[in-house]
């Protein structure tokens, strides 16, 4: 019975420490690791290979300093174990630097293109794929009901990829842009 209450305690000891420093650990992490979902990954395996040792930390002010190793040295093994994707050759390839003028581009054909859908269009597609709104939410904000705003964003979709399709191949008239810009839909969504 002895035994049993003291793993209780120890696991209860081992959640109120996450609790409290759960933070501090996933900034730790971060510092270890670029991407925010490797990071937490990262946590959670430390965590879990900590566990089971937890009642070997005599002193719990230093629970940190080893929780960080333990980090650093997950991170290791997976440094190791990934895969490299580089074949060496005899002659390098050629270089080639993204100055990012076809994303620009890409960019000022969407805003084209968005500008020949009429308002009410445009604020739908702008609330619902660029503020991410839901649909219900995207009816609230406008107004709507759920089904006028799943239409129209069928049709303007639908519109926007002839636009896209029309203006990629090069064929029609120059894009006009219709009344009232896309600046005031972002700013009020």
């Amino acid at each position: 019975m002895a035994a049993n209450a003291q793993g209780t305690a120890q696991v209860m000891d081992f959640e109120e420490y996450v609790r409290n420093r759960q933070e501090a650990l996933l900034r730790s992490a971060r510092r270890l690791v670029p991407d925010p979902i490797d990071a937490q990954d990262l946590v959670q395996t430390a965590l879990a290979r900590t566990y089971p040792r937890w009642g070997d930390i005599a002193d719990k002010s230093l629970a940190d300093a080893y929780m960080r190793r333990v980090m650093i040295n997950t991170r290791t093994e997976w440094w190791r174990a990934r895969r490299l994707e580089e074949v060496p050759t005899p002659e390098l390839p050629e270089g080639s630097v993204d100055d990012g003028a076809e994303q620009r581009a890409d960019r000022a054909m969407l805003l084209d293109a968005l500008g020949m859908l009429a308002p009410k269009q445009r604020q739908v597609v702008l609330l619902r794929h660029y503020r991410q709104l839901s649909t219900e939410e995207t009816a609230h904000v406008l107004g709507m009901s759920v089904g006028t705003v799943k239409s129209t964003l069928h049709r303007a979709l639908a519109r926007l990829r002839a636009e896209l399709e029309r203006q990629s191949n090069g064929y029609g008239r120059p894009v006009e842009p219709a009344t009232g810009g896309t600046e005031g839909v972002c700013a009020a969504a």
